[in-house]
């Protein structure tokens, strides 16, 4: 007998004179490939007549990463994974198609077993429990989820049980991770020499009390990178059983993920069970339960927040960095929090060591996700689907910082709160119910798939929290709150519905002529009653050119396919209440029920909540307009296959926060004004490029290109100007441009033109004066001198002055891909992902701090770079002088790098025990495998890592500072099969 399965290898089997039989089928990726599935059902990938990517899941779980979020990037053409930092546990960035929303969320809707949720936590979700994941790109794919479609769609489904005996399967890893590159600082003579061109005074008091400079040449200094990170275990355990028989069929599974990270005091873990089951209750009626449930837990301070303090030097990485590396008398700097030498009228310096390791930060996330299915075969061509489910995802925030944290110590004279903590907590609660009718009918050389049905969800969001500060003792930790002084409380709840009308038709004559019709009508609450329902239609044409006679004589032809597609979709993702940016700012009391018109400011402390978002009336989601032409080609009985696709997307109404007259009251106001464009190429190539009996090499590669641009803003606007809090001397300092006609993001700043050097100055009686042909900025020309910062006067008046702003950068990659390469040989086989973006710029906010002190703190380490700075001995030099870094608060070319990069990013190197050494032990599959993560990343980016991006939003994306810094990760793995 002969069994096969969709999404398992066929098997064959002599059965003889038995009358029971047991088999198990193994996954076959090549398979599952062949069915899409898409919005309320599945299609044979042949008939397809939208964009929709495959992500290869065989190749993914090779990666022993948290969320299959980590392992997408570089997979599929057109979407762009990216992790703003190396947090362990942190969400990535999700972009399919450019972004669309110039100031709401750009992130894709996720259908999880047919379950449509705005904000999973991914890390919830065991990536070895996904069967399949499917990227709906153009609004022919899209438009059957109306407005929530405009960022595209991710479709995941789970592993189901299957008919056969009962299959026990262990997937277990160990490993460790570790730093991938660490900063060059200044060594013990660098940074006291450094001191002495600061301030010559107080360095003699500190560091020439009975020795002078040369003595530091041979003096051992710190190195506080290497005691703040470290090499850190990783360790996961999978475990599932599932069988089944005709009429039942049942998978359970569980998982264990623990990581601790690469800097101290911090990690991610979570404890994870799922369990499936779909019956036969008859022959017409069919029943499942699938359900989800996970403690997700993070821990550790993040590095790229700042708290409340909103200054450069509260960041972890500022003091790792910046604690001096030696000191003028052998005091031991490890011992204490702060710096003994330094007084408090200079820069207090916190040990990173010891405020780190006392430190409580943690989110404890609890996800329960329940979906249940009824399917009624009305007649062999109808069959009704009446599905529910819900969703609770619980968040519990907790820190508390005591006298042994640079927040806490009351040695700081600007903390007030003493020793305090925090607790904050978020619950979102969604539930569903969709009803669908689904006719198919064949008739002669026509067929027919007919969807219709309607759906409600809801979902509502509550938090609230509350800060006490000067706890009197802080070895309670949090449960000392109680006897502390109330801070700041806060209770915000929100709610939300949406009812939706559905229906799609599949036409297809000979499998040669595919037409796909597309229809949604969405109405929410989220918008006043003139504009609450939603229109989103969309229609599709497929040419399956390959079946006509004229093309029947290529031989090496295997199929060819053309596909256009055209059809609107919606974005309804209005913030029902402003994140706030740190737990420290939670404001006070009382208690408000929010419309989804509404959001907030981060409150004062002891203010109350101001509200910053006047409600309009006149509110409707965002409106996206698609156009794509897609061909694709199959070559050499399927050795080739080529998938091109080019679009154009133009999004109006954009739900833009507009700034209204100061007399309303408020601050801003959301308004359905504004309009982008996003178009591109996407390219993907598959091939078989070797395959005989006991060796395959298989190769995939995707490249995308997209293009960002500005069609409108408010009326009479032109431009749209950001600021990134991050140091508060840059506060109100415009990092990023928007400008019609352009990317909705650009850098802008000064154009920095190195340095001043002796020739731009006239010198009379010993002083320098810069000479009249020369640009200045400041009050005068005296001010200025030789090896001081040097920017360009673009308009030519003879200043620098704020008229001299212009583009410095572009934040936007000119096309990003990936490559992967798979061989096979006898039981072995190796993979190989490579992962690059090309043509994107960063700001590095740390050089403005590290490679030349812009905010002269004194006593404060540098980047060995800095070394190399201008003096009178060193005037070839382009980094200014001590001393020479001009205005605060400025922003230039100087720190814009180009962050292009090509990552190694998955190796997997594995051996599966052959099957005649296994029969006897009753085992089916014993595989062992060795697998690294970021092993090797080419870049001129001088930072810690490329891919970042701490502040990221559409409007400020490529901002570094202080980003935790991203792990390379070796794991030894097994999975067995019983």
């Amino acid at each position: 007998l002969v069994f096969s399965y969709i999404g398992f290898r066929e098997s064959e089997l002599t059965i003889g004179n038995r009358t029971e039989i047991n088999i198990t089928l193994q996954d076959d990726q090549q398979t599952l490939n062949e069915v899409a599935v898409v919005g309320y059902g599945t299609v044979k990938r042949k008939d397809l007549t939208g964009a929709v990517g495959k992500a290869d899941i065989s190749e993914m779980v090779k990666a022993p990463v948290a969320s299959f979020e980590d392992a997408l990037a570089g997979r599929v053409a057109g979407v762009q994974v990216s992790s703003n930092q190396g947090q362990p546990g942190s969400a990535n960035e999700i972009v399919i198609r450019g972004a669309n929303s110039v100031t709401q969320s750009n992130s894709p809707l996720y259908v999880i077993d047919g379950f449509p949720i705005e904000d999973p936590s991914n890390a919830a979700l065991n990536p070895q429990d996904i069967a399949s994941i499917d990227v709906l790109k153009d609004a022919s794919a899209t438009a059957i989820y109306g407005s929530r479609g405009a960022n595209g769609v991710i479709v995941i489904e789970t592993k189901k049980g299957i008919n056969g005996k009962t299959a026990v399967s262990y997937n277990g890893s160990l490993g460790f991770q570790q730093i991938t590159k660490k900063m060059d600082m200044m060594n013990a003579y660098e940074f006291v020499k450094i001191q002495q061109e600061i301030d010559p005074t107080l360095t003699a008091q500190q560091y020439f009390a009975d020795r002078d400079l040369e003595s530091y040449r041979n003096e051992k200094s710190y190195d506080w990178q290497d005691q703040i990170f470290r090499t850190a275990p990783l360790q996961i355990h999978n475990l599932s059983i599932s069988g089944g028989n005709s009429q039942t069929k049942y998978m359970i599974s569980g998982s264990i993920y623990d990581q601790d990270g690469i800097i101290i005091n911090s990690g991610f873990t979570r404890y994870q069970g799922r369990f499936s089951i779909d019956q036969v209750l008859s022959p017409k009626i069919k029943v499942g339960l699938n359900t989800n449930y996970s403690v997700l837990r993070n821990y550790g301070q993040i590095a790229s927040d700042p708290g409340s303090s909103g200054s450069a030097s509260s960041y972890l990485l500022y003091s790792v960095w910046g604690f001096r590396p030696v000191t003028g008398d052998g005091t031991d700097l490890t011992g204490d929090l702060l710096d003994p030498d330094i007084s408090v009228t200079n820069d207090f310096r916190v040990n990173p060591v010891i405020s780190t390791s006392n430190e409580l930060r943690q989110d404890k996330t609890r996800n329960l996700t329940a979906n249940a299915y009824l399917s009624y075969a009305i007649n062999d061509n109808l069959t009704l689907k009446i599905t529910g489910g819900v969703s609770n995802r619980m968040i519990r925030g907790d820190a508390f910082y005591n006298s042994l944290t640079s927040k806490g110590t009351p040695l700081i004279p600007t903390n007030t709160r003493g020793s305090y903590g925090i607790i904050a907590n978020e619950e979102t609660n969604n539930w569903l119910n969709e009803n669908t009718l689904t006719y198919k009918k064949k008739i002669g050389n026509h067929s027919f798939d007919v969807l219709g049905g309607f759906t409600l969800q809801g979902r509502s969001l509550n938090s609230y929290g509350l800060t006490a500060t000067n706890v009197p003792n802080e070895s309670l930790g949090l449960s000392g709150l109680d006897e502390g002084t109330p801070y700041a409380n806060v209770s915000l709840q929100s709610e939300n519905k949406l009812a939706s009308a559905i229906g799609r038709v599949n036409y297809n004559y000979k499998s040669k002529y595919l037409l796909t019709a597309s229809y949604r009508a969405d109405g929410s609450s989220k918008f006043a009653s003139g504009n609450k329902w939603g229109y989103f239609p969309s229609g599709a044409f497929a040419w399956r050119m390959s079946s006509e006679q004229f093309m029947q004589k290529l031989s090496f032809i295997s199929d060819a396919k053309f596909r256009v597609s055209y059809g609107l979709t919606g974005n309804n993702r209005v913030n029902d209440y402003a994140t706030y940016a740190s737990l420290s700012f939670l404001p006070v009391n009382p208690l408000l029920t929010l419309t989804n018109n509404y959001s907030f400011n981060n409150a004062t402390p002891g203010k109350g909540i101001i509200p910053s978002t006047l409600p309009n009336e006149s509110l409707k989601w965002e409106t996206t307009s698609q156009l794509d032409l897609g061909y694709d080609l199959s070559l050499f009985k399927n050795r080739i296959n080529i998938v091109a696709d080019v679009y154009k997307k133009v999004t109006t109404n954009l739900l833009l926060n507009a700034n209204v007259p100061y007399t309303t009251g408020y601050i801003k106001a959301l308004k359905n004004i504004g309009k982008t464009e996003n178009s591109g190429l996407e390219l993907s190539l598959s091939t078989v490029n070797i395959q005989t009996k006991a060796f395959t090499w298989s190769s995939n590669l995707n490249i995308s290109f997209n293009r960002n641009k500005l069609l409108a803003l408010a009326d009479n606007q032109q431009t749209l100007l950001s600021t990134i809090n991050w140091e508060t001397a840059y506060a109100t300092t415009p990092l990023y441009l928007a400008e019609i006609g352009s990317p909705m993001a650009q850098f802008y700043g000064f154009k920095w033109d190195g340095v001043y050097q002796y020739d731009a100055f006239d010198k009379v009686n010993g002083v320098y004066t810069l000479k009249a042909d020369q640009p200045y900025y400041g009050a005068s020309r005296t001010a200025i001198q030789p090896g001081d910062i040097k920017y360009t006067d673009i308009n030519g008046d003879g200043k620098v002055d704020d008229n001299d702003r212009t583009v410095i950068g572009n934040p936007l990659p000119k096309h990003t891909g990936g490559f992967s390469n798979t061989f096979a040989y006898k039981g072995f086989d190796l993979g190989v992902l490579l992962q690059w973006s090309y043509g994107n710029d960063v700001l590095n906010a740390n050089r403005i701090i590290f490679e030349g002190n812009a905010l002269n703190y004194r006593n404060l380490n540098q980047y060995a770079s800095y070394s190399d700075r201008w003096t009178p001995e060193n005037q070839s030099s382009t980094l200014a002088r001590v001393g020479g870094q001009g205005p605060k608060g400025v922003y230039s070319s100087r720190v814009i790098e180009d962050g292009s990069y090509l990552r190694l990013k998955t190796v997997s190197l594995g051996y599966a025990i052959p099957q005649q050494y296994l029969r006897r032990l009753k085992v089916n599959r014993v595989y062992f495998s060795v697998s690294g993560q970021n092993l090797l990343t080419l870049t001129g980016y001088s930072g810690m890592d490329p891919e970042v991006s701490v502040r990221n939003t559409a409007l400020t994306p490529g901002f570094d500072y202080s980003a935790y810094p991203r792990a390379k990760t070796l794991t030894f793995d097994l999975k067995i099969s019983l």
